[in-house]
């Protein structure tokens, strides 16, 4: 019997249309892609970021020129550059979201990367007022000094939440990565310092050596499924303890992948690697998936799955954690000496 299914879903307070939402990338900073996009089914658009690093160039660039003619003339003064009108990578960003703002009718969400409390904060308002419906603030950090514990590193960025959630009126996802002390901890601390969501997890580009000329060079790779289960599990584990909307990211290259982290607990789930492999238009595909997956299994929406196999709902809540660890040990153990022709105690 096939039944109806409704995919609407709350996220950061926003009502969406699907659980499906195009993750930062090269598609979602194009105007065209972006309405692909949307006739595919995205229910809502997560814009490439805008970094810490060239907010900090750009205020040091102006800055710079203030100080230059400040050594003029008197009569010179007319030179001053007026901020509110220099050219900068920002307005860009700027220009971009109330584009974006003009082509979908899907939420548009901005995407700052950083890390520290700075004078920065300013332009998040700025985001605010270009129309963005929300903001993601990615937290992106290598703690690579060992004279900077990691209290003080989660510490600086709580301090940052709050700071953000405050400076806007817009609701704010924070996207970390998964490499936290105590993630469960933290994860409670960004919902107390205000966060309406969370996105689980960012994924580091990580550094290759080229053995040729010992150059260190970055080197991006996509994702694959098997990245799925770590937020897999840190979704199950975290549903019951948050009220706040969260997304699941990392892995997702089918409507089965989108299942599992909403029967998890996350209320999205979150695509950019799916979509590079195969175009746009494959959102549709994962949308058609979910929703005979949803069919075959008398699920009639997203909201009755949110959460359904999450940790404190599933038959075996142990799965999610060390348990997890042991039974798959065993197991493959036991499958590989079978595979090899070998007893448990040996031959």
């Amino acid at each position: 019997m096939t039944h109806a299914t409704e995919l609407h879903t709350d996220y950061l307070g926003l009502r969406l249309r699907s659980p499906l939402v195009a993750s930062a990338g090269p598609y979602t900073g194009d105007l065209d892609k972006m309405v692909e996009l949307q006739e595919a089914g995205a229910g809502a658009i997560v814009l490439p970021s805008l970094f810490e690093e060239q907010i900090e160039h750009e205020t040091a660039e102006i800055d710079r020129l203030f100080s230059v003619h400040h050594e003029s003339f008197g009569e010179a003064s007319s030179f001053f550059p007026e901020v509110d009108d220099y050219n900068t990578g920002t307005d860009a960003y700027l220009g971009l979201i109330e584009a974006a703002k003009n082509r979908v009718a899907i939420p548009v969400m901005a995407s700052l990367n950083g890390t520290n409390v700075g004078g920065w904060l300013r332009y998040a308002r700025l985001l605010e007022d270009a129309g963005a419906d929300a903001i993601e603030l990615n937290l992106y950090t290598v703690a690579a000094d060992p004279a900077i514990s990691g209290a003080a590193i989660e510490a600086e960025q709580l301090e940052l939440v709050a700071l953000l959630a405050d400076e806007v009126g817009i609701p704010v996802a924070v996207k970390i990565s998964p490499h936290y002390s105590s993630l469960a901890s933290f994860l409670h601390g960004l919902q107390e310092a205000g966060a309406a969501g969370l996105v689980l997890f960012n994924r580091f580009y990580l550094p290759d050596l080229d053995l040729e000329t010992l150059d260190i060079k970055p080197k991006v790779s996509l994702s694959s499924p098997a990245e799925l289960r770590l937020p897999l599990r840190w979704i199950g584990i975290a549903r019951e303890f948050l009220s706040i909307s969260i997304a699941g990211s990392t892995g997702v290259h089918s409507g089965r992948d989108a299942a599992k982290l909403i029967l998890a607990g996350a209320n999205v789930t979150m695509t950019t690697s799916a979509l590079l492999f195969h175009g746009a238009g494959y959102l549709a595909t994962i949308e058609a998936e979910l929703r005979q997956w949803m069919s075959d299994h008398e699920y009639r929406s997203v909201d009755e799955m949110c959460g359904a196999v999450s940790r404190d709902a599933a038959a075996d809540p142990t799965a999610y954690e060390r348990a997890n660890y042991i039974g798959n040990l065993t197991s493959y153990t036991s499958r590989f000496l079978g595979a090899q022709g070998i007893g448990l105690r040996g031959t």
